[in-house]
């Protein structure tokens, strides 16, 4: 049973619905140049965005926040809720797709990493789901160090599969987590 996960604290920062009092600064940093360099959507029309921005407390499916940190929007995290792959008569919403994109302004201060375990939390918490995945350009050391920080695994190495704008065909890899083990990692940091 899938349950609204927002607003949910991480580390320093709080997660929630974006506004549309926060799209102006959403979109100053998710159009930047130098921020999209590693996503694959390098620029996002600003009427196409503010659509996106005010569906999301509404689907059954995109479970999109920012990251808020001191009151300020830091960040943007996207939680995409679908089927598992498999034969027919699987059950349907148990996997997720994550990703992030963070202010320039605040990279390399962990902002990532904590937006990562809020993401994490929220699916095997109140969305009750039971994989998630997440990919990156296998160039982008910043985010396969957040991702396999957070403890997700890297199942895939996939050659030259993704296109870059300016390097060109790239290898990309993917990583996963399943509900089961996000909870051990959970119990052993309780432990200490």
């Amino acid at each position: 049973m899938i349950t609204d996960p927002w607003p949910l604290p991480a580390g320093p920062l709080l997660l929630r619905y974006a506004t549309l009092d926060d799209a102006e600064r959403l979109l100053s940093f998710r159009n930047d140049a130098e921020v999209n360099r590693w996503t694959l959507r390098t620029h996002v029309e600003p009427q196409v965005f503010l659509t996106e921005l005010v569906a999301v407390p509404g689907s059954d499916t995109d479970f999109g926040c920012v990251a808020e940190l001191d009151g300020e929007v830091v960040a943007i995290g996207f939680l995409d809720v679908k089927d598992g792959s498999g034969q027919p008569g699987r059950p349907a919403r148990t996997d997720g797709v994550l990703g992030y994109v963070v202010h320039p302004g605040f990279a390399g201060r962990g902002v990532a990493t904590h937006l990562t375990r809020g993401l994490l939390a929220a699916a095997f918490g109140p969305l009750g789901l039971r994989r998630i995945t997440a990919y990156c350009y296998a160039d982008n050391i910043a985010s396969v160090r957040v991702l396999e920080k957070v403890g997700m695994r890297r199942e895939q190495h996939c050659v030259e599969d993704s296109w870059h704008a300016e390097l060109g065909w790239r290898d990309s890899y993917g990583y996963g987590l399943l509900a089961r083990e996000w909870a051990e990692q959970q119990d052993a940091a309780q432990r200490g």
